[in-house]
């Protein structure tokens, strides 16, 4: 049983002591006369301030899968299933942002959902999803550093990859190395770059498809040639339109993976009862605009017919956004374009890193990882935790050798979409179990807590439902007549299996009991009853940047 006496009245619940601001670097609190559990702060800083949450909210929705990865997509479901694709994974990220944001919301503390998984399910649950999800980002980092290595080759692709890794791996590593403030700042910048990027592309290709550029108006042509769909492996009629479109889900689940970073960095930021609302409640605008427009975009201006999308065919393999304005004729913009793809895909690279580091430090804080990942530097840097990513993202050096960085880089993808899926799962069970103590516990939701997601619980059962059946339907290809592939089925499913092995494992050897829903803590760390002060907006630009963000 976790820490505090969960039958008090709630006239006790703003009975907090605190010995530092709310900016401190760790504050201690205490509730009914008892200590805050240091398995959820540790002494991570709380350095990142709301426009850093904002946009790293923001750079976990935008990367090399929306610019990238697309391009298989594309290929693979045709410009309807595309949009359709990225539009249903859409809604289920939503579903996620709204669990997890009601979760941390009130409990900002280090580790994110991995620290919800052992208070609200329990031990064996926290060590499976807090592995898996180390895994996921740990995986993820060499993913990026490929792909940038494929955004390399358009201009040169006659140096070995293995320089630009060093390089992008150099630079991210430096990031991060930083700490919380320095990752913060640069992935402030480099979201506003994906941000103004994303819009313009999305402004340009609208423009190519009126007519504006050089070329002819192009309008709807690519939906009625080659069609709206593609035949899935050459499948003719309504199946092999359905399997295009269903392959395109995995696809998007790499895009999104990410959007959740705002809970892992809840232990870091500043004021985090109004940041991590503010965040997570314009959620959906950002799927809607930069993803589902996005998307719909891609299918007006690329051919999925174009052989330059075939990632795995050439190193060379193009973003189907410079395919679109290369085949418009128009000069110069495909480079400066692809520059920019290739500063999002740093940017992912060093949030992955950054991830992965949090996702062990949480493991060590709950028992789960070497207590050594604990130790921090004077500015709260977990540098044990940030050493053993660094480690695994020389694995980016596959794409040196005879497979390409495309092949390698759709390998990586396919694993970490599976693992982030899986991830998701996780999040809408603790959910479930999170709503339901609350129920029995008496509480109230909209007067107890900061943020009450909507539809609730409703979009959980949703969200839990499809993502289930993607996962278990997500190497679907490989059971086609002819089309057996061991890299492609072991990476479709390696993860599942990866995770049910954790949890059973534990749950054999330590024997731990779940949380009742009675002892489940609601309160430890919750931040209630500290007042967080917020300036007022110094100009009008203040005032609609706060709007927005």
């Amino acid at each position: 049983m976790e820490g505090v006496q969960h039958s008090e009245s709630r006239k006790n619940m703003n009975d907090v002591d605190k010995t530092k601001g709310t900016d401190g670097a760790a504050y201690t609190e205490t509730r009914y006369g008892q200590e805050k559990d240091p398995q959820d702060i540790g002494d991570l800083h709380r350095q990142l301030k709301a426009r850093h949450i904002a946009m790293i909210s923001l750079g976990g929705v935008i990367g090399t899968g929306l610019f990238l990865g697309t391009a298989t997509a594309l290929r693979n479901g045709g410009p309807l299933g595309l949009w359709l694709g990225y539009s249903l994974m859409g809604t289920i990220v939503f579903a996620v942002m709204q669990c997890l944001g009601e979760m941390i919301a009130h409990l900002p503390v280090s580790g994110g959902h991995i620290t919800l998984a052992r208070r609200f399910v329990g031990n064996e649950m926290a060590f499976a999803v807090g592995w898996l999800y180390w895994y996921n980002w740990t995986i993820v980092l060499p993913a990026e550093l490929s792909a940038a290595a494929v955004l390399v080759n358009y201009w040169n692709d006659t140096i070995n990859n293995a320089a630009w890794i060093t390089i992008f791996l150099a630079v991210v590593i430096g990031i991060n190395l930083g700490g919380a403030r320095v990752y913060g700042e640069a992935e402030f910048w480099f979201a506003l770059l994906k941000i103004i990027t994303i819009i313009g592309l999305i402004i340009m290709g609208i423009i190519i498809t009126s007519g504006g550029g050089p070329g002819p108006s192009i309008g709807f042509r690519y939906w009625r040639e080659p069609g709206a769909f593609q035949q899935f492996h050459d499948i003719p009629g309504p199946l092999g339109r359905f399997l295009g479109f269903w392959s395109v889900l995995i696809q998007a689940a790499f895009s999104y993976i990410g959007t959740e970073i705002t809970a892992i960095a809840a232990g870091e930021a500043k004021n985090p009862k109004r940041n991590l609302p503010r965040a997570i409640k314009k959620v959906y605008f950002r799927i809607i605009v930069f993803y589902i427009l996005g998307t719909f975009v891609i299918g007006l201006i690329a051919s999925p017919d174009d052989p330059a999308l075939n990632l795995s065919a050439s190193t060379a393999a193009k973003s189907p956004w410079v395919t679109a304005v290369v085949s418009a004729g128009i000069d110069v913009l495909p480079s400066i374009i692809n520059a920019a793809f290739l500063c999002s895909a740093w940017s992912a690279a060093s949030s992955d890193l950054y991830t992965s580091s949090r996702a062990l430090y949480g493991l060590a804080l709950s028992g789960s990882a070497p207590k050594i990942f604990i130790k921090t530097s004077s500015w709260g840097l977990p540098y044990y935790a940030v050493l053993v990513g660094c480690l695994f993202a020389l694995l980016s050096y596959m794409s040196t050798g005879s497979s390409t960085a495309g092949e390698v880089f759709g390998w990586f993808a396919n694993m970490t979409s599976v693992a982030g899926l899986v991830t998701w799962q996780a999040i809408f069970f603790i959910y479930f179990r999170f709503y339901k103590g609350v129920k029995v516990q008496g509480l109230d939701r909209k007067a107890d807590f900061p943020y009450r997601a909507p539809l609730q619980p409703y979009l959980s059962i949703y969200g839990f439902i499809f993502t289930w059946l993607i996962l278990i339907t997500n190497g679907f290809s490989v059971f086609l007549a002819g089309s057996w592939d061991t890299a492609t089925f072991v990476t479709s499913y390696l993860p599942i299996v990866l995770f049910f092995v954790l949890l059973v494992g534990h749950k054999v050897f330590i024997r731990d009991k779940w949380i009742t829903y009675e002892d489940m803590d609601f309160w430890t760390g919750s931040r209630v009853g500290i007042e967080e002060y917020e300036a007022p907006p110094k100009n009008f630009a203040e005032k609609m940047w706060r709007a927005i963000m």
